[in-house]
């Protein structure tokens, strides 16, 4: 993060501490290269009906999954971002991935409703759950370019809360 030509560190001194003393932490490491994978296999089952026809079951049972596995990184992710920054979600230093996130738990929390209540075609939900992918990639990629931030911050000399 920049303010004018100031670079402000992603993390405080303590709030790094926190990070690196949370079993949370941990959680959201392992829980995120796991639902991206749900999602890649997810999304082939999808693609693979719309081509073909084939395979409805398996690819709504997929995305049932992923979105049960974006539910836990979410819960997770609020409760590490509450540990680390002191509130449960939109700590300034996440604000926008967390906005983005809200979005992609609308697509798929909609797809759920929609398969529920029947109210959608199968080749509608399937492309729901692509729009869902696309949403989610893009607050994955996020995610990814805040981790490189922070790897790239190195060590902080400041004890000050990033605004």
């Amino acid at each position: 993060m920049t303010r004018g030509n100031q670079h402000t560190p992603l993390y405080t001194a303590a709030q790094r501490a926190k990070r690196d003393a949370s079993k949370w932490t941990l959680v959201q490491g392992i829980l995120a290269p796991v639902q991206f994978v749900i999602c890649i296999i997810s999304a082939i089952l999808v693609i693979r009906f719309l081509m073909t026809g084939e395979g409805y079951g398996l690819a709504t049972a997929s995305v049932v999954v992923k979105t049960l596995a974006l539910y836990t990184i979410m819960v997770t992710g609020a409760i590490w971002e509450k540990e680390v920054f002191g509130q449960y979600l939109l700590a300034p230093a996440f604000f926008w991935e967390d906005v983005v996130s809200f979005g992609v738990i609308a697509l798929h929390t909609i797809y759920l409703v929609a398969l529920a209540a029947g109210s959608m075609g199968a080749e509608s939900l399937m492309w729901l759950a692509l729009l869902a992918y696309a949403a989610y990639v893009v607050n994955a990629a996020q995610f990814i370019w805040k981790l490189r931030q922070a790897r790239l911050g190195g060590a902080l000399v400041s004890d000050e809360v990033p605004a």
